[in-house]
Parts: C-alpha cells; structure tokens; sequence
C-alpha cells in the first residue's frame, strides 16, 4: 500500500496528466503495476480531485496508447528490437522465443489473454507486432475489449474504497486473483472452442 499512497499523492498534484504518464510508463516494461496505477487514479477521484468517469477514459487511452507504443515498435522494427537497451531487459532473447512459441500455440487469442498476466504484456505485445502476423487493428481491438475488462474494475474499485484503505487493500488483493482466475478461465474457454472446431473440421474432412 506504500506504492499505492505515493501514486495517490503524485496524482493528486499532477491530475490526469500524470495518470497517463504512469499508465505509458507501465506500457513501456516499467516495473510499475498498472493495476495499482489504475486504483490510484480511482482514489484520488473518490476523494474529489478528479472526476471517476474521465479517470476512466483517462485510463484506457494511458492503456491503450502503452500497449499500442510497444506492438508497433515491434512491428517497426521486428527481432532487431532485441538489441535496443530499454527492450531487452524486458524481453530477453530466451523470453522472446517463448513468447513465441505460445503465438504458435495460441495465435490471437495470446493478445486478449495478456492482459491479465502481469509482467507478461510487454513483452507479449512487442513480440505480436514483431512477428508481423497480426494486423494494428486485430491487435487494438483484443487489447482494448480486455482493456474494457481490467480498467473500469480497478479504477472503480479505487473509487469507492477511497476512504476505506482496509477494504481497498483486501479487494485489490482479491481482484488480482480474480483476474489471474479471469484469465484461466478464458485461456480454457478459448481452448476448448478451437479443440471442438479443430474436431469438428477434421470429421468434415474425413466425411465422403
């Protein structure tokens, strides 16, 4: 919560245009959570410095604006973005492999799911755009419906628990795990609809 009173104080000085910064910042790899951004931003709107309903604008287009800064730097300049200093201390090279192999796995469907898996954004997001396979608007529009998802839950949540920092410590806590548990969740849903599609094609190939 000492990260979360520091933010809360930041903000509440600067306004929306700090808000933003961080959320860039969080887009970038910095190691600044953007959910506990997102709930200061909604704090300082529960305690008057700011109005809820434009935190939350304010909030997707920070959100949104980082993402979308990293998925065209990595389509700008595809692997050679490794060798950029800021890049590889978040994606390193084994890291890039990974991520994609699980492109390979999982296709589009990654895009969405990042959004829920922390320290996993960044470097998801530069390597879809890397790979050159996925067009800037697929990839904005995955990544603004999950936006749609986390952002309002964090920034309201610091909205109404603004007074109440016991309760706000415990749901924050609580709504972390939910959107761990979210983001399985969906990863399965997803998972079974393309087995059953993947089935359902193969038994149509194979029908006379």
């Amino acid at each position: 919560m000492e990260l979360l009173e520091q933010l809360v104080t930041l903000f509440a000085e600067n306004g929306y245009i700090a808000v933003f910064i961080a959320l860039l910042l969080c887009g970038a790899g910095v190691p600044l959570p953007e959910d506990i951004t997102l709930v200061a931003g909604g704090v300082i709107a529960g305690l008057g410095y700011a109005n809820v309903h434009t935190m939350f604008g304010v909030g997707m287009a920070g959100v949104l604006v980082g993402d979308a800064g990293m998925f065209l730097l990595g389509h700008h300049f595809g692997a050679r973005i490794l060798k950029i200093r800021f890049v590889a201390r978040v994606l390193t090279p084994e890291r890039y492999a990974k991520v994609q192999e699980k492109f390979e796995r999982y296709g589009n469907r990654l895009m969405f799911i990042a959004r829920f898996l922390p320290g996993m954004r960044t470097a998801v997001f530069i390597t879809a755009g890397s790979t050159h396979r996925v067009s800037f608007l697929r990839f904005f529009m995955l990544d603004g419906l999950a936006a749609l998802i986390s952002v309002p839950i964090w920034v309201y949540l610091g909205y109404f628990g603004a007074d109440n920092h016991e309760w706000l410590a415990m749901w924050i806590h609580r709504g972390q795990n939910g959107l761990w548990l979210l983001g399985g969740a969906i990863l399965i849903v997803v998972l079974v609809l393309w087995w059953r599609h993947k089935r359902r094609v193969a038994c149509e190939s194979e029908s006379p």
